[in-house]
């Protein structure tokens, strides 16, 4: 694992909602995230190009009993995008370069345009990409792996609130072990639910490796880039 990372230039953060959310409840907080930006910039200093998958679930969540499964993923997409302003305000407060892109149509936000992106990664900008895959009945999982394929990402980093994939729930097992590593084929063929089936399948399908991740450990994203044992590893085999 060591050996692959070495040589990875390329990575997309899926991010929670939850990440720029306040610890006493604020929809947004700026500090809350503050360390997540500060280590996207330490990659930025080693020449990793750094693109952003943001979630939505601080503003809405898209499953809401009171809306058709439709309606309400797609309520959650325009939450996603309130999100990537967010995200690219915060990013321009610290003087990181950024571009927002939505998938989901809004006029005052760019559209999706992975050669217009690949171009900025390429030029040290972060990309942040909101709108899920603007269409309903898929997560924001989805829309990561898929924009990780669409960038040429050497690796798809998931922020959790969890620090890794378990072999039972850690929250009813005091006992459950954290897997430094497990395959697609076996997160799919367990019913693992740290990722949508949907996601797990692309990236199996293009051999994208993932670690899966807590944000909260500090100097989590350069650990993972350097090798260390952090989190879990989903690879093909």
């Amino acid at each position: 694992m060591e050996k692959d990372l070495a040589r990875c230039r390329r990575v997309l953060l899926k991010l929670s909602g939850e990440a720029l959310a306040g610890k006493n409840g604020e929809t947004f907080c700026r500090e809350s995230c503050l360390p997540i930006l500060l280590q996207i910039g330490e990659l930025l200093k080693r020449s990793i190009s750094v693109a952003v998958v943001i979630g939505g679930g601080n503003v809405y969540r898209g499953r809401n009993c009171a809306f058709s499964s439709e309606t309400g993923d797609r309520m959650g997409m325009v939450a996603t995008i309130i999100n990537g302003l967010a995200l690219r305000e915060f990013c321009e407060q610290l003087s990181l370069p950024c571009l927002l892109q939505s998938a989901y149509p809004i006029p005052t936000v760019g559209p999706m345009d992975s050669l217009q992106a690949k171009r900025a990664l390429t030029e040290g900008v972060v990309v942040i990409f909101c709108g899920g895959t603007g269409l309903p009945h898929f997560s924001t999982d989805t829309a990561a792996a898929l924009r990780a394929i669409d960038i040429g990402a050497d690796l798809l980093l998931k922020a959790s609130s969890v620090d890794g994939v378990y072999d039972s729930d850690p929250k009813k097992n005091p006992k459950a072990v954290r897997l430094e590593h497990i395959s697609y084929g076996e997160a799919i063929a367990n019913g693992l639910t740290f990722m949508d089936t949907e996601a797990l399948c692309l990236l199996r399908r293009h051999g994208l490796r993932t670690v899966l991740f807590s944000m909260d450990r500090p100097g989590a994203l350069e650990d993972v880039i350097d090798g260390k044992n952090v989190g879990t590893s989903i690879t093909v085999v």
